[in-house]
């Protein structure tokens, strides 16, 4: 185990002409206690020569550059887990930056909360342009939560998620598909949410940009290419439902990526086999929805 408590890492796919400023924003910082950890998603630009030409330089910190092949952005998550050596980790990704007290900031709150038993810190992002919020952030006196927990007391848009290491990897990896490359992320931190809780730090940790060619962005895209993936994350949200309705959704959406991915067993492997029969009008409607839009 490494002596630097804080591991950043980036998974980055042909990102090089944004990952430099994730970069300054690192060489930024008032702490420079933390290890940047690269995870290259088989980028074809210039990305492995600027981080070696980065590691050349005096930047008060550790830089590794991990190469694998692409397998998306879950595949560059599973990488860095495998390799992170220190006890907290944080994933800003290529087109993100940190505020210069961010890393500041973590280690700090880590200090206070660390033999509490949480799993980690949950802080806020802001958009990269306005330095608006995204979405809400945590109510007056929040001192703990879970992710899913903050979403169903009516909590919105996207969080900085630091976690243990330990924790992290208490859990499977991400699955693989083949032909696919993509599974929601959230699937590791639902599963976490069952047994740890997180210290709030109400605090801007990250500041982001939605890219055009972002997951954000191409939601639908995502959907139709990568049905198996997302089937497998409703399958674990059926078996945490936060509501009815929410379960009812998630079955909709089931039921079109099973039909999407050409799974004809869906329902006899659905957790929620019955809900999952009265989903299926909404759900073919939903797969046809998006045949319509994006082939």
């Amino acid at each position: 185990m490494s002596d630097i408590l804080l591991t950043v890492f980036t998974p980055s796919f042909n990102r090089a002409h944004t990952l430099g400023r994730t970069y300054s924003s690192l060489k930024n910082q008032t702490c420079k206690d933390f290890i940047w950890m690269i995870i290259d998603d088989g980028s074809s630009d210039n990305t492995r020569e600027l981080v070696e030409n980065w590691k050349t330089q005096e930047n008060g910190f550790d830089i590794r550059y991990i190469y694998k092949e692409n397998g998306g952005m879950h595949t560059a998550h599973n990488t860095a887990y495998e390799n992170i050596d220190t006890l907290l980790n944080v994933c800003v990704d290529s087109d993100d930056a940190m505020p210069e007290n961010a890393v500041e900031l973590i280690l700090k709150k880590w200090i206070e909360v660390k033999d509490k038993g949480y799993a980690g810190i949950i802080g806020l992002d802001a958009d990269m342009n306005t330095g608006k919020l995204i979405g809400k952030g945590f109510p007056e006196g929040f001192q703990k939560t879970t992710l899913s927990g903050y979403y169903a007391a009516g909590g919105a848009g996207d969080k900085k998620l630091i976690y243990r290491t330990d924790v992290i990897n208490e859990y499977p990896p991400y699955p693989v598909f083949e032909g696919e490359k993509y599974v929601p992320l959230s699937y590791k931190y639902r599963l976490i949410d069952e047994k740890y809780e997180m210290a709030v730090l109400n605090e801007i940790l990250c500041l982001v940009e939605y890219q055009p060619d972002g997951s954000s962005n191409t939601m639908l895209r995502q959907y139709y290419k990568n049905p198996k993936g997302f089937a497998f994350w409703r399958t674990i949200r059926m078996q945490y439902p936060i509501s009815k309705k929410r379960l009812f959704k998630v079955c909709v959406h089931y039921v079109a990526e099973s039909r999407l991915a050409g799974n004809r067993h869906y329902i006899k492997e659905s957790p929620r086999k019955w809900m999952t029969v009265a989903a299926l009008p909404a759900g073919i409607l939903l797969e046809q929805y998006i045949r319509r839009k994006v082939s």
